[in-house]
């Protein structure tokens, strides 16, 4: 679908590190054999390259497999087979420790030199202002462009994918129609998420076919590693901003951007890299107003400054009495304009047509915040691997 081994010609992903915070990454798999760092594990297990589940090392082998066998033949090959994957393994099950460790884990992927991190979790305590929010807005901060899957559950996008700046993936299958179990709302771009076959250290042959946008957040975190190694001089936002703009909606007819289930459209890999698209600013696009904001999300704090806090309320105080003094005199002048129209209409003078309608400003082209505050979403930890029948495989490459 990728038609990969053209996008490989452009960018293989070399010298970007992925870091892969999930259950583990297995580096003694044989399509993953010297692509997997160190890492560190936050289970208590004390082996990060340890895999149970086999969920890590399936998001791994999608982002940087290389096959084995005879020219890499045989087995999975990830979408930047050169990128190097850093494990940071965390519990699989959604407990007490589980945010702690996976937020822990994000600040420690960020200090090990990561530029990627593949979050294909969901975690619906990682609400705005929370541990795990302002560990993302840590990476975010150090320039490190974050990736999250939207859910599977069709409701609407789960944190941390519906955090400010993240990236949020939605599912499509094969024939790269959005997948009906997709979560839907604030969605970056989409990926093919259904039937995609991936490395699982659990399962005797070494492979499962999966469903889930799990798999399609992998393959975005790949295709950041293409384009970071292309354009290491671009930053994260600018990044992101390739990531938006060379995407489309293909044969999904009849959708604008941003959509509700795919976002601004399917990411494509060749056309990110080879489109000609302005730098744009430094910025992370999805984030409004990230040079404030973010800063004091990163910091870790959770106090208030009272003293900022009562310069701005006496700054607020004096500008809402020059804000009256404003429209009382706005109201007036208006007030003149309209009576001296009335008089020149009632005494048969030639007003015109008023010209009231000012042209609508255009936004930025970028999908609106998610609300703050805590939003019930239900703690499904890891998605869940979902079997199901295979889709008919499109000819348009991606």
């Amino acid at each position: 679908m990728y038609d990969a081994e053209k996008v490989w010609k452009t960018s293989q992903g070399a010298g970007v590190t992925v870091a892969v915070v999930d259950s583990g990454v297995d580096a003694g798999h044989p399509d993953l054999t010297g692509q997997v760092l160190p890492g560190k594990d936050f289970t208590g297990d004390g082996d990060p390259h340890l895999d149970e589940n086999g969920h890590g090392t399936g998001m791994a082998s999608l982002i940087a497999g290389h096959g084995h066998g005879a020219n890499g033949s045989s087995g999975v090959k990830g979408l930047a087979p050169k990128a190097k994957i850093l494990p940071v393994r965390v519990s699989a099950n959604a407990d007490a420790t589980y945010t702690k460790d996976w937020a822990t884990g994000v600040r420690y992927a960020v200090d090990q030199g990561a530029s990627v991190i593949n979050l294909s979790l969901n975690d619906s305590t990682a609400y705005p202002g929370s541990r795990a929010a302002k560990a993302i807005a840590y990476a975010q901060e150090k320039d490190v462009v974050v990736v999250a899957g939207t859910g599977n559950d069709s409701g609407t996008v789960n944190y941390p994918a519906a955090l400010p700046g993240v990236v949020a993936v939605s599912a499509v299958d094969q024939a790269l129609n959005f997948w009906s179990k997709s979560n839907t709302g604030n969605v970056t771009v989409a990926a093919p998420g259904v039937q995609t076959p991936q490395a699982d250290p659990t399962i005797n042959s070494g492979y499962a076919v999966a469903d889930g946008t799990s798999g399609s957040t992998a393959y975005v975190s790949a295709i950041v590693a293409l384009l970071r190694s292309k354009y290491p001089d671009l930053t994260a936002g600018q990044i992101i901003n390739r990531l938006i703009k060379s995407a489309s909606f293909l044969n999904n007819k009849g959708k604008t951007a941003p959509d509700k289930e795919l976002g601004y459209g399917i990411a494509r890999p060749g056309t990110a890299m080879t489109m000609n698209i302005p730098k744009g600013p430094k910025g992370n696009p999805l984030i409004k107003g990230s040079s404030s904001t973010s800063t004091n999300s990163a910091a870790g704090s959770d106090d208030n400054d009272s003293t900022s806090q009562a310069k701005k309320k006496k700054k607020s105080s004096s500008g809402s009495l020059l804000l009256i003094v404003g429209i009382a005199a706005a109201v007036l002048v208006i007030g003149g304009i309209l009576f001296a129209v009335l008089r020149s209409r009632r005494n048969g003078g030639n007003g015109g047509p008023g010209s009231g309608g000012g042209a609508s400003p255009h936004g930025t082209g970028y999908p609106p915040q998610p609300p703050t505050g805590y939003q019930q979403y239900p703690n499904q930890g890891y998605p869940p691997r979902i079997k199901g029948s295979s889709g008919n495989s499109s000819s348009e490459s991606l």
